[in-house]
């Protein structure tokens, strides 16, 4: 993370959005403390959606709302510029207005009870937050220029990628046959989701995965959306895996030449 603000010259006013599973609200305490402190540390704001891999920030003592960018957010005095927005807010970013829908269900649920890790029976959107949702979004007629959520509408799961080990016929898809429906109704330019650990897109929706890609602002053209994609070639077909000569799995998108992050010769 710091080697990325370094090589991005980011500093506080610059926003990092990372679409759920931020990790810093998974353990509580001490080592959640630690992580948030380097964090805040950074010349960045951090701006984060609720994944399924931690506690939603309201249950949180510590965790007050302050208004932000147009919307409420989630946030602790002690560290003033790691955010975490709240699901059914439209915000202003970069002048695009952006809305934000979090959560998933969690497939390793039974392993993580099973070994005592962190589970949370609030990790989808609840009938109330879905009702908050459809009601907000009525008020803005139904339309926005992004969208960000943690999982995706059903119809753009990648299947590709799901575990083999997984019964997905045992796997609670209520979140992502509701999101269906919002995409549906919903005018929108651009939609942002992570969740299921690949890079790819599909039509206007992009999965994000150890990859980002610079938010579009207020005066962008509608061709500047695609400008920064840092893997278009092979994330657009999905083939951002590749078998080694060892039998391993390898991420294609590690190897591109386009990719930011790499150390110039």
């Amino acid at each position: 993370m710091a080697r990325f603000c370094e090589k991005m010259q980011t500093n506080k006013d610059g926003v990092l959005i990372i679409l759920g599973d931020a990790g810093v609200n998974y353990y509580g305490g001490e080592p959640d403390a630690k992580k948030k402190e380097y964090l805040e540390s950074l010349p960045i704001t951090i701006f984060a959606i609720h994944g399924n891999h931690e506690m939603r920030p309201q249950t949180i003592p510590t965790y007050h709302e302050v208004g932000w960018n147009g919307g409420a957010v989630y946030v602790e005095d002690e560290y003033p510029h790691i955010l975490f927005a709240k699901d059914g807010e439209l915000y202003d970013i970069g002048g695009q207005r952006t809305f934000v829908i979090g959560g998933a269900y969690s497939v390793d649920k039974a392993y993580r009870l099973l070994h005592g890790l962190g589970w949370w029976p609030d990790e989808q959107p609840s009938e109330e937050t879905k009702r908050r949702v459809e009601e907000n979004l009525d008020e803005i007629d139904w339309s926005v220029d992004v969208v960000l959520t943690h999982t995706a509408p059903l119809k753009y799961e990648p299947r590709e990628v799901f575990l083999p080990g997984i019964n997905q016929s045992m796997v609670d898809k209520s979140t992502e046959q509701w999101l269906d429906t919002i995409e549906e109704r919903l005018g929108y330019r651009k939609w942002y989701c992570g969740h299921y650990h690949t890079m790819k897109k599909i039509e206007r929706v992009e999965f994000m995965f150890d990859n980002f890609d610079e938010f579009p602002q207020e005066n962008d053209t509608d061709n500047h959306w695609d400008e920064f994609d840092i893997c278009a070639g092979c994330s657009e077909k999905g083939d951002d895996y590749y078998t080694d000569e060892n039998g391993e799995q390898v991420c294609r998108c590690l190897e591109c030449p386009l990719d930011p992050m790499k150390d110039d010769d």
